[in-house]
This record gives C-alpha cells, sequence and structure tokens, in this order.
C-alpha cells in the first residue's frame, strides 16, 4: 500500500526529506511546489521527483496528491496545515506546529474532525539523549524523576544569516528576528519526548539583543521582537519542573551539538554537553558518549549541500547513533544520508507508517500541541517580564 505525496516548500531542509519519502517503499509519486517555481522545477529534476505545481493550491486540489510535507518559513505552519487537513490531504509538517493558541486549537479540531493524519516532524524525538531517556525511565532507571533541562544553543553567526537570507529575500532581517520562544519544539520535545508529562505553567526571561545590526530590533522585526537569547522555567503535570534555553547569541560550538539535554531522577541522573554524555547515579559515573553518538553517513562537502552555509551541514550528515533500534525501518535507508542526530529516517517512517496503517504518528497533533503550547506561552511571559503563566492542554490523543 503506498500513498502519494506533495512536497510543500523547496528550500535547504526539504530536499533531504524529498528524497528519503521518494525512497521510502510506502510512498509512490512524490511532487513538489514552491513560491519560487524555479526551485520547485531544480529539485524535481535533481531528484527525479514526479512532477510540479505552480501553486500549493494547486496542489490541493490535485487528485493525484493524497498527503504534503511541509517545509515552508515557522510562522507559516499553522494556516497551511489547515488548507491541507481541510482539503482532505494527510499533512506532515515541520516544526513548529504553529505560532498561536488559536492556531493549535484550529489544528487539532481539524484532525478529529476530518479523521486524517497529522504528525509534526521534531527531531528531538530520535535525539539519542532523548531516545536513552526514554529508555531509562521506562524502566525505572531515574527512580522518581523530578528535574530536566533541554537547551537548543544555535548562534546566529553559525549558518543562520545565510539561512534566513536564502529564504527571507531582500527583508530577511523582518523575519531572522523570529522569537526564540516560538520555536521552542527542539528542547521541549526533547524533554518531554522523554519525560511522559505535560508542561502545566511557565515563567521566562527574554534576553534583549545588543548586536546593533538591525536583526532582534523591534521597528525592524516582522514579530516585534528584540529577544535573542531567552531561559524558560516550566511546572508539569504531576510534580516537577524543566528548565530551557532557546540562545541565538552564544558562544557555543552549536554546529557540534546544538541540542542537549540532562535529566535528574531520586535514583539516576544523565547530563549531555557538546562533546561528552554521563550517566550518573550513587555510585559513581559512566561515560555513555559513545552510546549517543550518530556516525556521518555522508560528507560534509557533498555537492548536495553546496547551498547549505557549513556551519549547518552537520544537521544534514549525521547518521544513527548506537542507541537507536534501525530494526523497524525499510533497508533501503541504511545507504541513504540521515540528519539531525540520526533523526530523519525515523519521522519519516513514522508518518509514512502512520498514513498507510491508519494509526498515530509519534508526535500526533495533541503530542506536537504539548511540544509547542509552552513556548508559545513561555514567549507571552517573557513579554511580560516573567510573569507565572498557565499553558493550556488540549489531553493525550483520542485512542
Amino acid at each position: 500500500m503506498t500513498f502519494s505525496l506533495g512536497i510543500v516548500g523547496a528550500g535547504q531542509f526539504s530536499g533531504q526529506f524529498a528524497t528519503l519519502f521518494q525512497a521510502h517503499p510506502g510512498v509512490g509519486d512524490v511532487y513538489v511546489t514552491d513560491l519560487l517555481p524555479e526551485r520547485a522545477e531544480q529539485l524535481a529534476a535533481a531528484q527525479g521527483l514526479a512532477g510540479t505545481f505552480p501553486t500549493y493550491e494547486a496542489m490541493l486540489e490535485a487528485k493525484e496528491v493524497d498527503a504534503v510535507a511541509i517545509f515552508t518559513q515557522r510562522w507559516t505552519h499553522g494556516p497551511l496545515v489547515l488548507q491541507g487537513l481541510n482539503a482532505g490531504k494527510h499533512v506532515y509538517s515541520a516544526v513548529p506546529m504553529a505560532i498561536t493558541t488559536e492556531e493549535t486549537a484550529a489544528i487539532i479540531d481539524a484532525v478529529r474532525t476530518t479523521g486524517l493524519t497529522y504528525m509534526m516532524g521534531e527531531t528531538s524525538q530520535y535525539n539519542p539523549a532523548t531516545v536513552h531517556a526514554r529508555n531509562q525511565i521506562a524502566e525505572g532507571a531515574f527512580g522518581r524523576l523530578f528535574y530536566a533541562e533541554g537547551d537548543y544553543v544555535h548562534d546566529m553567526d553559525l549558518g543562520f544569516y545565510e539561512a534566513y537570507r536564502y529564504s527571507g529575500g531582500e527583508r530577511w532581517k523582518e523575519t531572522a528576528s523570529y522569537p526564540p520562544l516560538l520555536y521552542p519544539t527542539h528542547s521541549v520535545g526533547g524533554v518531554l519526548g522523554a519525560w511522559q508529562t505535560h508542561a502545566v505553567s511557565v515563567s521566562a526571561i527574554g534576553v534583549v539583543d545588543e548586536r546593533g545590526d538591525g536583526v532582534f530590533d523591534k521597528e525592524v522585526s516582522q514579530f516585534g521582537n528584540d529577544f535573542s537569547n531567552a531561559t524558560a522555567l516550566f511546572e508539569v503535570a504531576g510534580g516537577g519542573s524543566f528548565r530551557t534555553n532557546e540562545f541565538r547569541r552564544v558562544g557555543y560550538p552549536s554546529h557540534i551539538r546544538e541540542s542537549r539535554f540532562r535529566f535528574f531522577g531520586t535514583e539516576a541522573s544523565m547530563e549531555q554537553l557538546a562533546t561528552v554524555a554521563l550517566w550518573q547515579d550513587k555510585k559513581g559515573v559512566k561515560d555513555i558518549s559513545e552510546l549517543l553518538e550518530p556516525k556521518p553517513t555522508m560528507s560534509p562537502d557533498d555537492p548536495s549541500l553546496q547551498h547549505v552555509a557549513p556551519e549547518l551541514r552537520a544537521a544534514f550528515t549525521s547518521g544513527s547513533a548506537p542507541v537507536h533500534d534501525r530494526e523497524r525501518l525499510p533497508r533501503v535507508f541504511d545507504h541513504l544520508h540521515n540528519g539531525h542526530e540520526g533523526s530523519h529516517h525515523f519521522l519519516v517512517d513514522d508518518f509514512v507508517t502512520a498514513v498507510n496503517t491508519r494509526t498515530l504518528p509519534s508526535v500526533n497533533a495533541w503530542v506536537a500541541a504539548r511540544y509547542t503550547l509552552p513556548g508559545i506561552i513561555a514567549h507571552d511571559s517573557a513579554r511580560q517580564g516573567g510573569a507565572r503563566l498557565e499553558i493550556p492542554d488540549f489531553g493525550d490523543a483520542p485512542q
């Protein structure tokens, strides 16, 4: 059983996923559309895709397209997802799910009403640290988990300026100021993807940018945002808390590891830094770095990555880590590029399997809301000087 897929957005990220979707035995024809038609034509020609559509609307009207995968600017996802679901298409969306509570609620309502598959492609769901922590939590190795930390530390100088220029055109500074806490799912999802709970309240602090180059300038920003760094402390259901950092001005080698995590329980703890990861209990410390380290499957100098800033290429070349269980994946993936610490293969397979079996994917609409809403409310808290705010919850996915 297979279904056809339309790729929405032919930028730096989507080409990597187009390869994987096209190779998956559960997917048939793959099409693409982009606001810049020449980019869609280039991607279709380079990868031998089934064809292009002049607009997203034309793609949604096409009977030969069963599902869409959205890889557009991060603030556009909510409306595009709703269009797709309302047109009768299954939807895979890059992160974040949405940028408002209202958009999030509307997506959940649409999924519930249509019965279609929705999945958010959160890479931290399969970050090796999250996978290992999830396994250890399931075995009770932490004892009672009561605190965790998730960081997404990616300096603007390390590839983001080039990425925003590529996607934003002449007015790129208006969107390069995207609020850090509205892109929360790498840090929040990495914590909650292991810890089976959800955030119920938050207090956050934003740091006003001082670079003075027109990025993170309220007068320039499409979002009225001048925070380049932000920290949020969340209370979780059932007791406990976790802290996240979203940093865009930071002296840190994000090209080595941009997402990192810590978990603390009554019996054991786990801590990850840029180049080392440790498991600790009351008896001592064990270095688990090798268990969590993906092995590159592609050279950063590969011609297919020539349009990607060198500082960003590690996100497209990483293979799987020893902690990853690859048995469920199609064997054709064994010889294809991976990315974001081994997550890409699993995310594609999750969506394809969910559509073909009509089961819930790992990061379904209800899980995606729990990964996304905490950041939306945290940004409101930061704008209110750290006020503690309640986080709405849409409950668990219906079984």
